[in-house]
């Protein structure tokens, strides 16, 4: 999510004249109950469309990591859609945690996403994944943003477009069609 920062811009004017009566700007505090905040959205919004969840809904998988197979490039903050995704699948599970990894009923700052690959999903040399906020909850329609890691452009629309929020490179790991492969990605804010 970047450095935690926030700033207040104070302006008062005269209503009739418009005469500026006070103005400051002064830079404020993130309390750690917006980590809270942060995270119930992630789990679960209902903005832009009320009629679904509109936050963080399925984990995309992929084998397109850029460098070596066994020591891939780092992921960069710009990176906007899987190289090469083979398949992405809805969690299975949102928990909330407590500071010591509990399970717990209600909101924290730390969340588990949780997905489950059945024999037939996601077959072959994964070396990468994401967390996202897709556009459709159909995991056979993709609407990714043709853009990054080089070369982002933040003026893009991402209106109808699967958001990537969180990506990772790792050594290859082949999944063959006998094995299932269960994933939980912990965020914590």
């Amino acid at each position: 999510l970047g450095a935690k920062k926030g700033v207040l811009i104070l302006d008062m004017r005269d209503a009739r004249t418009g005469e500026q009566l006070a103005y400051f700007e002064k830079e404020n505090i993130i309390t750690k109950d917006a980590g809270i905040l942060a995270a119930r959205l992630f789990r679960n919004s209902l903005d832009p469309s009320a009629a679904q969840n509109n936050g963080l809904t399925m984990l995309a998988v992929g084998t397109g990591a850029t460098g070596n197979l066994l020591s891939p490039d780092a992921p960069q903050n710009t990176q906007r859609k899987l190289n090469n995704e083979i398949a992405r699948k809805a969690f299975a599970a949102a928990q909330y945690r407590n500071a010591s990894g509990v399970a717990v009923a209600f909101p924290t700052n730390i969340v588990d996403f949780t997905t489950v690959y059945g024999e037939a999903e996601a077959v072959g040399p994964l070396n990468e994944m994401g967390l996202v906020s897709t556009a459709s909850l159909n995991p056979a329609t993709l609407n990714p943003i043709n853009n990054g890691p080089t070369g982002y452009d933040a003026t893009i629309d991402v209106t109808g477009k699967d958001i990537t929020v969180n990506y990772l490179t790792f050594s290859v790991v082949t999944k063959p069609a006998t094995a299932t492969l269960a994933i939980t990605w912990r965020l914590t804010f």
